[in-house]
């Protein structure tokens, strides 16, 4: 089957994933964490892109990139290909490092670049490894400090320098982001998007629901990009009766109002 073409952001800014190819893990310590940073910020420098946040955990990486000169692709190939000789020379690792081409996601105002910083700075919260503000190997630290790989400049102008920034960390008014390169969600966002999707209600909550207001919520969970199999696990409720309540309900098609009846 042919690839999709990549979207082209029209701002310029991009979410970018890397991910160790059948989610292995690329950073065996340090070392190898430093040599990846040297070669993103000499990489990115020689083709004049911006990196605006970045985030190394085990076995992938997020960037926030800003792209003027539509240099993505040539970047991002450079440095998984130097990095990928060095993990194979290092370790006596064959074959493939980083799984299939790299995924972005098109930045396409304000909003979502400030989103998308907020969600690559909280990846190891969310996975549980550490605090946002303990993490070392964040650009969480440089817009609280010396910037060293980050262009922070216009996020922090953005925000009110950086006690703004701690601010809108801080926040816990999150919205609906999370990294989708495909109609589906990833599913360590899943949760995520299924409480933005129902609001107050707790997904544990749709099994108590009467089965008219329940297949509402599902249709919506579904609308979303989130799969039967996410809300089986999520909700608690059968394979069967979500693909029965949720047939013919595509992403992106949302019910009229579908928790109507719960907010009220």
């Amino acid at each position: 089957m042919p690839r999709l073409p990549r979207q082209y952001s029209e701002s310029g800014f991009y979410h970018v994933m890397l991910r160790g190819n059948g989610k292995q893990i690329i950073f065996e310590d340090d070392a190898d964490r430093h040599f990846f940073l040297k070669l993103l910020k000499d990489k990115a420098t020689a083709d004049n892109v911006a990196v605006i946040a970045w985030c190394l955990m085990s076995n992938h990486v997020h960037l926030l990139i800003d792209d003027p000169k539509m240099s993505l692709s040539h970047v991002i190939h450079a440095i998984s290909t130097a990095y990928a000789r060095h993990f194979n020379d290092k370790t006596g690792h064959v074959g493939v490092v980083f799984q299939g081409r790299f995924a972005s996601v098109p930045i396409t105002d304000d909003n979502q670049l400030l989103q998308a910083l907020r969600y690559i700075h909280d990846n190891p919260a969310k996975a549980g490894v550490a605090a946002v503000d303990e993490y070392p190997w964040s650009s969480y630290g440089e817009y609280r400090g010396r910037p060293v790989i980050a262009d922070t400049e216009m996020v922090l102008g953005m925000l009110g320098g950086a006690c703004g920034f701690l601010r809108f960390c801080g926040d816990k008014r999150f919205g609906s982001y999370c990294f989708r390169s495909t109609k589906r969600v990833p599913d360590e966002d899943a949760l995520t998007v299924v409480r933005c999707t129902l609001g107050n209600i707790e997904p544990a909550e749709l099994k108590k629901m009467p089965k008219e207001q329940r297949n509402r919520a599902l249709q919506s969970l579904r609308a979303a990009g989130i799969t039967v199999k996410q809300m089986e696990r999520l909700t608690g409720i059968g394979h069967n009766a979500i693909s029965r309540a949720t047939k013919g309900v595509g992403w992106g098609r949302v019910p009229s109002d579908p928790l109507e009846e719960g907010r009220a």
